[in-house]
């Protein structure tokens, strides 16, 4: 898993390294001040961090440093993934066009059902017929049920009907598409409420999971949009897409930090399976060989 990380993030790591000295044992909290902003950290982050470290950082005092950001108050005890019990699981995916959403539900539908899970889709984004395609067009390659009706209809029907049909089917997860919509677009979140409200009348506690979908290729400037889907609906976790087109991998610190939502899983390519967990330990691990130069040391 390491290496479709690392690989996913490969643009990230070819920037830190520009900038990181050659086999280094440590490197100036001024260096790693630009390196980690390189990546695209916030400035406020990036202090906050390196702050309690001396003038020059060892691996070593970095990692402690990256893992507390994790593990401390800022992370792990507020922000923790929730445990979902509910059976099924009604999950709605949210995201502005061009995030990828579509994709993802393909590939989270891959993931459910690799550990043996019953999948039903609905395609809820009824605003554009191409997007209801596609995802009849997935449901077919991954042998998983669908719920669609024709362009223009009322997604929060779509919705209902779909965990109504999920129920009486024994599924283990219902998965609702949404209308790929503008943070700003005040008449569509007005919608995803409704969307929300129906998935509960029609059973109750749904959605149990509000997924937003983020392009990894926008960075730190992702968060403004995000912030305004959590305000309006609540966010339980972030999905993060395209990072392998982008030297920003830093900002997943920043999202995570700023929205006190968890980042559930990274996108590491275009096939359905191309769907991994995200672990911190390998996320900060990978960052730490870049600035560390390890793969160079290592042949020494």
């Amino acid at each position: 898993m390491i290496s479709l990380l690392k690989k996913t993030l490969g643009k990230t790591i070819e920037a830190i390294e520009l900038l990181a000295p050659k086999r280094a044992s440590k490197i100036s909290k001024e260096l790693l001040e630009e390196i980690l902003i390189t990546s695209d950290m916030e400035y406020e982050l990036v202090e906050s961090l390196l702050e309690p470290l001396g003038e020059e950082v060892s691996q070593r005092e970095l990692e402690v440093a990256l893992h507390r950001f994790f593990r401390g108050e800022s992370y792990y005890d507020r922000i923790a993934p929730k445990r979902i019990e509910a059976r099924p699981c009604i999950t709605l995916v949210m995201g502005v066009n061009g995030a990828g959403k579509t994709t993802t539900i393909a590939k989270l539908t891959s993931l459910y059902q690799r550990e043996g899970k019953s999948v039903l889709l609905g395609a809820g984004d009824t605003f554009r017929a191409a997007a209801i395609e596609q995802l009849k067009l997935w449901a077919e390659r991954l042998n998983a049920g669908i719920v669609y009706t024709q362009q223009g209809h009322d997604p929060s029907a779509v919705a209902y009907d779909t965990i109504i049909s999920g129920v009486a089917r024994k599924v283990d997860h219902v998965i609702i598409d949404t209308a790929g919509r503008l943070h700003n677009q005040t008449n569509l979140k007005n919608e995803l409420i409704k969307i929300a409200k129906t998935c509960d009348k029609a059973f109750s506690g749904a959605p149990h999971q509000k997924l937003l979908v983020l392009d990894g290729t926008q960075g730190s400037s992702a968060i403004d949009q995000a912030k305004i889907f959590h305000e309006t609906l609540g966010v339980d976790g972030i999905i993060i897409t395209k990072l392998d087109g982008t030297s920003k991998g830093g900002a997943l610190f920043s999202i995570m930090q700023r929205l006190r939502v968890p980042i559930l899983y990274i996108g590491v390519g275009e096939r359905a399976e191309d769907l991994i967990p995200f672990s911190e330990e390998e996320y900060v691990k990978t960052l730490l060989g870049a600035i560390f130069d390890e793969e160079k040391k290592s042949t020494l």
